[in-house]
């Protein structure tokens, strides 16, 4: 491994506090402690073991009644310790990165998982990773002061749009997550993550009725270089539009009609009805609704989705995953036919696939696992205008808010946080409390149309699987599903 005190990437040289070295040179960390620690998570038995580093400093600011509500800046330090023998896995991790503390870890997470014992091998060899959020980022040099400016105009916009407006949060998280990852094999990988998001929820009410509205925006990004390049007052504006345009809307219909779903972060009920089904431990453990499907139609022949982590900038995108492997763009739904799964390199191994790189974690002391990061539907050629004018009576659904899923069956109910109604081809009316409820794997053979006009979200995505949250995008196009079942409160 290079013993260099900077790197030159993307014809950018690194210092030490952004280049492989920082944990070396920041916390005495060297070849031979790494060496040492992967033997000792081996000696108990082990086929593959791999040490995970992290430090993330994290800086939070929160507005509400225009009073600062909140504010910190703290940095968390830690490692992770994984031993791999057949199916079982051991871990263990500190937050102490002293050589007695990572050796403890080690011995620990090596009895956890013991078999037969491997040798570890001498020396790492660095991978080098595509650069997709090149660093320096201009937003990062803002003082607390330039940051709680930002969630300060957002409030003053927001407040301005109506006098309806009668309750106005606007929020700030930015963290810069330093991550080094060595494994057994010999591998090495570094990766210097940033992520910058700013929130705006708006509260509106008239006769005794409330409303909301929320908007943000946030990327792999200085605060100044948001996915999209919105400004807080236009986040602000978009947040207040959605909660009066609600104070207005009828009773949301109820029944079975056709559905068009917007462009962009609709793309959250691809992820949640789809995604998690597609991910390769569930298929591997039979538990998903697509376990032992692949190359067989799971969707109409107008669908294919993609998962693709090598987006520059984009929220759900990692030059490296959280076990060191380059991630790339993986095609899981094409034309309808189901390619494959999302795999991390325990479900890789145990079901002898590729790896797509699809490893994550929320933080060195969680297990990682296969998981999405950003996942959409590509465009197809038809007109979105003309999908709407092509429904008689139906639903316009264009932003969500929660909703639920359950994985082993695909059924899923999701809450319309701004819908419309569709009469004789126009979209007319606003309607409120719309639900949509259905099966993801048949919703999507009910897709009849899809739209030229493919829009990812605004980079606000936070994915949560077995007690693990991490950042993620979603997309797709305009689509028409020829039918799905509403609920709603008017006949």
């Amino acid at each position: 491994m290079s013993s260099s005190k900077g790197q030159s990437v993307g014809g950018q040289e690194r210092s030490v506090e952004t280049s492989g070295r920082y944990f070396f040179e920041k916390f005495g960390i060297t070849e031979r402690l790494l060496e040492r620690c992967l033997g000792e998570a081996l000696s108990a038995g082990g086929e593959f073991a791999d040490l995970y580093f992290e430090s993330v400093t994290a800086t939070t600011l929160g507005m509400e009644e225009q009073i600062v509500k909140s504010a910190s800046t703290g940095t968390s330090v830690g490692c992770g310790v994984r031993v791999i023998a057949g199916e079982r896995t051991g871990y263990a991790y500190t937050d102490n990165l002293s050589a007695e503390r990572l050796l403890q870890a080690a011995r620990t997470a090596a009895m956890i998982a013991s078999g037969p014992a491997k040798q570890p091998v001498v020396g790492f060899e660095e991978k080098q990773a595509p650069n997709l959020y090149p660093l320096p980022l201009g937003g990062w040099d803002l003082d607390l002061t330039a940051r709680l400016e930002l969630i300060q105009r957002a409030d003053r916009a927001a407040r301005a749009v109506d006098n309806r407006i009668v309750q106005v949060r606007a929020s700030y998280a930015e963290e810069l997550r330093r991550v080094m990852v060595v494994g057994s094999d010999g591998a090495f990988a570094s990766d210097v993550q940033p992520l910058a998001r700013l929130n705006v929820f708006v509260i509106a009410q008239e006769n005794g009725v409330s409303t909301r509205g929320t908007a943000g925006g946030g990327g792999r990004a200085g605060v100044e270089q948001f996915v999209g390049g919105k400004s807080p007052e236009q986040m602000a504006q978009e947040a207040a539009r959605g909660a009066v345009l609600q104070l207005g809307a009828r009773p949301a219909p109820a029944g079975e009609m056709p559905v068009v779903l917007g462009p962009g972060w609709p793309g959250i009920l691809l992820h949640e009805a789809v995604g998690h089904g597609l991910e390769a431990d569930f298929n591997r453990k039979g538990t998903s609704a697509f376990s032992g499907l692949v190359g067989k139609a799971v969707a109409s022949s107008k669908v294919t989705v993609v998962d693709n982590g090598r987006m520059p900038g984009r929220r759900g995108s990692l030059n490296v995953d959280d076990e060191g492997s380059e991630t790339q763009e993986t095609v899981l739904i094409e034309n309808g036919i189901l390619k494959g799964y999302l795999t991390d390199k325990l479900s890789a191994r145990l079901t002898a696939t590729a790896n797509t790189g699809s490893g994550r974690r929320e933080s060195f002391q969680c297990i990682p696992m296969p998981r999405m990061t950003n996942t959409y539907m590509l465009a197809g050629e038809d007109d979105p205008e003309e999908i709407l004018r092509s429904v008689k009576r139906g639903l316009y659904a264009v932003n969500f808010g929660g909703g639920q899923v359950d994985i082993t069956n695909g059924k899923f109910v999701f809450t319309a946080s701004e819908a419309y109604l569709i009469e004789d081809g126009k979209v007319t009316a606003p309607v409120r409390d719309a639900t949509l409820i259905g099966n993801g794997p048949e919703a999507l053979r009910y897709v009849s149309m899809v739209g030229h006009d493919l829009r990812l979200d605004e980079g606000i995505g936070t994915c949560g699987k077995a007690g693990q949250s991490v950042p993620v995008g979603v997309g797709m196009p305009t689509i028409k599903l020829d039918k799905m079942t509403v609920g709603g409160t008017a006949s």
